[in-house]
């Protein structure tokens, strides 16, 4: 792997052995290659290890660490942020897809725009519909204080600009993209949502929906710009 342009994707995996192999899949088949894959096993137990861990057999872009207790999401990526070598960093939930041409049309969009991070618009795999909908014409820096239109798993940036923030806060076990993305807003960065649809979510057993009161107390944190432990 090439140093110059080298992308480090971020993919952290909790027992999700029915998706996790079409997730990593739609990484290896990008058609921009230089990257490397970091994979964290955050010790699942189902059979997920198992399926991760075939992949390096097949390529050596794959890299995978296991957990030895269940660290959570936050810890989970800050501990692939410090493994990452690349000079850009894009986030990918084991769970969702992403389109064939996402890297290098996202990389190309954020050189010719100057950006410092770009996400992309996406597809629910369960009715179809794309998001952010209405609210992607509207200013981000608007919305972002209502609700969070940057779908985390479509997150592609410069890996220092992430590090300049000492990475995502722990303190946020859940909507740490929604917190991650309000930081490098405060801190003058440019971001911006293309409006191509390069990924597909999936919202049937996630995160969000099984644990829809943390995540918006989390949520509701973010917005107040409150730490979590107060009483709303």
């Amino acid at each position: 792997m090439s140093d110059s342009n080298l992308i480090s994707v971020l993919l952290p995996v909790y027992n999700c052995e029915q998706y996790v192999e079409k997730a990593i899949q739609s990484i290896l088949d990008q058609t921009y290659t230089n990257f490397e894959l970091l994979i964290i096993d955050d010790y699942s137990n189902d059979n997920s290890g198992e399926i991760i861990n075939n992949f390096t057999k097949f390529d050596d872009r794959v890299s995978v660490i296991r957990n030895d207790d269940n660290l959570g999401i936050t810890k989970s990526l800050n501990k692939l942020l410090s493994l990452a070598k690349g000079k850009f960093i894009a986030r990918q939930d084991a769970d969702d897809i992403s389109q064939k041409e996402r890297f290098h049309l996202q990389l190309d969009f954020l050189q010719k725009k100057n950006l410092d991070v770009v996400y992309t618009r996406s597809k629910r795999i369960d009715n179809r519909k794309i998001i952010p909908g209405f609210s992607f014409y509207f200013p981000q820096r608007i919305v972002v204080r209502y609700k969070n239109p940057f779908i985390h798993g479509t997150l592609f940036a410069k890996k220092n600009v992430i590090n300049n923030l000492g990475g995502y806060d722990e303190r946020f076990i859940y909507s740490q993209d929604y917190k991650l993305v309000t930081d490098l807003l405060d801190q003058g960065c440019n971001i911006k949502i293309m409006r191509d649809v390069l990924y597909s979510s999936n919202f049937t057993g996630n995160i969000s929906s099984i644990n829809k009161e943390q995540q918006k107390y989390y949520a509701d944190c973010v917005k107040k710009k409150i730490p979590p432990g107060k009483i709303l």
